[in-house]
């Protein structure tokens, strides 16, 4: 642990042969976990305290002398309630002082009084300043110089910044303002507070990532392969396109992973047999693009496509283009929303779509509810079972194991604190600027009830990010794009075969992952799929 990170032992003792004893002790026992400081005299004490207190630190034990002539030790630890009143305080005393160490106990609020000598220190000292040092530990809060967010807890542009920077895996501390009014703030809320002294008030997506400067800004005129979605399809592509030698962009909307992103563990991917969480399976999955060569544009919204000779076309919203050889399209699902009445009130505030972690700490202790019946839900209600006192599963259909896999049914089923709730659905959701209750309808048999909760997450179909392509790509009635035998090719394909098995109705253009028609919509079957596409990405250059 950093120096100054390392919290405070402080003895005071004007015997240089006690001071030299006590001092030896405890640096054997405790200085590579904190810092051991001895000084002999209650003044040197007190300005060696005011030092620690100007850096912003605080000292975990202070042990004094009784007997010190300028200041006895009972007087020199009330003066430190003052500076610190967390420390643990311990008394060094002789036989005669004890009374005194007694009546300094509510006094002072002395934690303990050792009688000297105090040898062996491995049974008269270590033992009383471990157990004293452990309970300080463990309401101790370190002094913390990374990233702040500064808003309301209820806000749902806090919410935002908060999940966008879980996912980005940066960690942070978040203050809430309405318990914690000490810290102020100029300007809109919420507000990301950096080490190095900037504030930035209500920031865009792009205004953070670019302050954490984690988005590429130089990007080359013309690509091999362009990606649009960073879910396991985009991030799959781009591993074996760049790999294989392609010159391979990633565009991605927000963060990459998308809704697989989210998934709090993933048990039954191959090659993970104790599971993984699903923002550590993309945190791996776009570290080893990177390092194969891939570009990474994000956040960046995709909002046209167009042919230009050969070459394919993205537009971007900010109005920047993007030329490239070939385009595989994985922009992914976006969950359905609760139609519940007043729900759309508090989406940020009570009603979040998918498993977002950035919530889980708040969750502990609480009533939360999951809807929907497939694996993404039943994941999540797992993980939050870990951390709520209740989670209560609310599924429409009449059957648990009906779109779950089996070992999530099984891990459901031995959870004490999760209640599955079977035929029943949301229907109204209750509250002021939070979400305060939700009630709920058994649809078996009438019967309506009320629950305070201030947490729900909704998992319940999802809908394809297809529509800046309804224009120039064929999609089926509900929005997923079509490829392969199902394309039905028309005037605008020049080419002299069929499209290929996950190729558009746009000759080079390639669709993978949840949002391609006909897909089995499983996070190994997306990955796979971008894999295939390279292979027919490389199969279409070579005939152009």
């Amino acid at each position: 642990m950093p120096e100054r990170h390392r919290p405070v032992v402080l003895a005071v003792d004007d015997d240089p042969h006690v001071l030299r004893a006590i001092r030896r002790d405890l640096s054997r026992q405790y200085q590579d976990r904190y810092r051991v400081m001895a000084v002999d005299s209650p003044a040197e004490a007190l300005r060696v305290l005011e030092a620690v207190r100007k850096r912003g630190e605080e000292p975990a034990l202070l042990l004094a002398d009784q007997r010190m002539p300028e200041m006895n030790g009972v007087d020199y630890l009330a003066r430190t309630l003052e500076l610190f009143p967390r420390a643990r305080r311990v008394l060094l005393t002789a036989y005669a002082d004890t009374k005194a160490a007694i009546d300094a106990i509510n006094q002072v609020r002395l934690d303990h009084y050792l009688v000297k000598p105090w040898e062996p220190p491995q049974e008269r000292l270590y033992p009383v300043l471990d157990e004293l040092l452990e309970d300080w530990q463990r309401t101790y809060l370190p002094p913390y110089d990374g990233i702040r967010v500064v808003g309301h807890r209820s806000a749902p542009a806090t919410h935002r910044v908060r999940d966008l920077l879980t996912r980005l895996h940066q960690p942070f501390r978040f203050v809430d303002v309405e318990r914690d009014p000490a810290v102020a703030v100029d300007g809109p809320l919420p507000a990301v507070l950096l080490p190095d002294g900037k504030v930035l008030p209500r920031p865009s997506d792009r205004d953070l990532v670019e302050a954490l400067e984690l988005s590429g800004r130089e990007f080359r005129e013309h690509y091999d392969l362009a990606i649009v979605g960073g879910g396991p399809a985009g991030l799959a592509a781009s591993v074996y396109g760049s790999s294989e030698g392609l010159s391979t962009l990633l565009v991605e909307s927000y963060v990459p992973g998308g809704q697989a992103g989210t998934s709090s563990r993933i048990e039954n991917y191959l090659g993970f047999p104790s599971g993984v969480s699903g923002a550590e399976l993309i945190r791996r999955a776009v570290t080893q693009a990177r390092r194969f060569g891939t570009e990474l544009l994000a956040p960046a919204s995709v909002c046209g496509l167009r042919t230009s000779g050969r070459a394919r076309v993205l537009t971007l919203s900010d109005g920047r283009e993007i030329s490239a050889s070939t385009v595989l399209l994985s922009p992914g699902l976006r969950y359905n929303r609760l139609t519940a009445e007043g729900a759309d009130r508090f989406e940020g505030a009570g009603v979040y779509y998918g498993a977002t972690t950035s919530e889980t700490a708040s969750c502990v202790g609480q009533h939360v509810f999951v809807v929907g019946g497939a694996n993404s839900a039943g994941q999540a209600a797992v993980h939050f079972a870990r951390h709520a006192q209740q989670v209560s599963l609310v599924i429409r259909g009449d059957r648990l194991d009906k779109g779950m896999s089996q070992y999530l049914v099984d891990e459901i089923t031995a959870a004490a604190n999760i209640e599955v709730r079977l035929n029943t659905e949301i229907v109204a959701a209750d509250g002021d600027e939070q979400l305060a209750g939700v009630t709920l309808l058994d649809s078996s048999t009438g019967v309506k009830s009320t629950h305070d909760t201030e947490y729900v997450f909704t998992f319940i179909g999802a809908r394809p990010n297809t529509d800046w392509l309804s224009t120039c790509i064929a999609l089926d009635g509900n929005g997923f794009i079509l490829t392969g035998p199902d394309v039905p090719v028309g005037p605008s394909w020049d080419l002299p075969r069929l499209p290929l098995l996950l190729e558009t109705s746009v000759p080079g253009v390639f669709a993978a992952g949840d949002a391609r028609a006909n897909s089995m919509k499983r996070i190994a079957s997306s990955a796979g799929e971008g894999a295939m596409a390279v292979a027919l990405v490389h199969r279409y250059r070579a005939e152009s």
